[in-house]
């Protein structure tokens, strides 16, 4: 396995694992691997794969380029809140995994 193969396995056991401590009983292995996969050229910097719940600015990054040009939703109030919900599910976490972060908040916005 090669070394950028072994950093994404254990980017998504970290996502697995984390989806499972919110509550998450059957997980879709598809779209979970194309949020990791999604990381790849980022997989070596360790802030890229991680999602800061209390950072105005990284909320908002993730609304603009996850919430609204991957998932289509442009409510801006409908998104903050789907973010800050799944932010909250995830509060008990002190690193959260990005793809774990995206995987819930599809799962929140339906």
């Amino acid at each position: 396995m090669s070394e950028l193969s072994e950093k994404l396995a254990k980017l998504k056991a970290t996502a697995v694992s984390q989806l499972t401590e919110c509550g998450v009983s059957s997980i879709d292995n598809d779209t979970l691997d194309g949020y990791v996969n999604s990381l790849k050229s980022m997989v070596n910097n360790k802030d890229a794969t991680l999602v800061s719940g209390t950072d105005e600015s990284e909320l908002e990054t993730v609304r603009r380029n996850f919430v609204e040009k991957k998932l289509g939703v442009t409510d801006k109030d409908k998104a903050m809140g789907a973010i800050k919900s799944v932010a909250d599910k995830m509060s008990g976490i002190r690193m959260k995994s990005r793809p774990a972060f995206y995987y819930l908040l599809k799962e929140e916005l339906g």
